[in-house]
């Protein structure tokens, strides 16, 4: 049985009403656990990777750690429910992530004897495959990654987080911004990001989850200008003008 929630009373929300609102220190728990909660194509990660610890380590110790103040909060009636982790500083973080890996490494090594066998194929593709099937991205420019509850999923919270975080991006001078997105074959979650402005630079696809899924399941990389228009940085750009300007967009297969 997994760990408590620090939101198992709220497990589905359902109020329409949420808010957005910065990071605080308390949110850490409820941060981690969501992480867990969804890892696994928005579900719990527990059946591909046992280890919640390890894995919500990975994912957002560098952010809730070095840079709390780039991430946003989704709540609903005070639950978390969503959230946006960023990252200004991508040299920061390329360090960070160096040393990360050798400690994390350690610590999977040595309980490696305890896991079940999904979790063990779980370790055996990061070390094996993780490097050849996940796509570059710039290693100048900084990036965020969104997490929601699935029956959050919903374009009025999606534009009210990225607004919020492309607001804080702009006023502190940066100009562009990436992200990794899971996706499944049918691209409707990039065509989303591209209605606003993102652009593909690449996407391959990814086997992890091949034996839980009949779908195929693919990383892609996007990035945005930051521009101001009207005073906004999230809006809307016109049909085909994000496609006009990727001219290195890719979909490897």
């Amino acid at each position: 049985m997994s760990p408590a929630s620090p939101n198992a009373k709220r497990q589905t929300p359902s109020a329409e009403r949420f808010v957005v609102r910065l990071y605080q220190p308390t949110d850490r728990e409820a941060v981690r656990d969501l992480c867990c909660r969804t890892g696994f194509l928005g579900k719990p990660i527990d059946p591909v990777f046992e280890d919640r610890e390890l894995f919500a380590d990975f994912l957002t110790d560098y952010y809730l750690t070095c840079e709390p103040d780039s991430a946003f909060i989704v709540t609903v009636d005070d639950a978390v429910v969503g959230y946006l982790l960023g990252c200004r500083f991508p040299r920061r973080h390329q360090i960070f992530s160096v040393r990360q890996s050798v400690s994390l490494g350690a610590k999977a090594l040595f309980r490696l004897p305890r896991y079940k066998a999904e979790s063990r194929r779980y370790i055996r593709w990061i070390a094996l495959n993780a490097w050849r099937e996940v796509p570059d991205a710039p290693r100048d420019v900084g990036h965020f990654h969104m997490n929601f509850l699935p029956k959050l999923k919903r374009i009025a919270v999606f534009r009210e987080v990225l607004e919020r975080y492309l607001r804080f991006l702009a006023d502190h001078e940066v100009k562009q911004i990436s992200a990794q997105m899971v996706t499944f074959d049918e691209r409707r979650t990039l065509h989303l990001f591209e209605r606003y402005g993102f652009r593909v630079l690449n996407r391959s696809r990814i086997s992890k989850f091949e034996r839980f899924t009949s779908e195929s399941v693919y990383l892609s990389t996007i990035i945005k200008d930051i521009v101001e228009k009207d005073g906004r940085v999230l809006y809307q750009v016109a049909p085909g003008t994000h496609r006009a300007n990727s001219g290195s967009q890719t979909d490897a297969h």
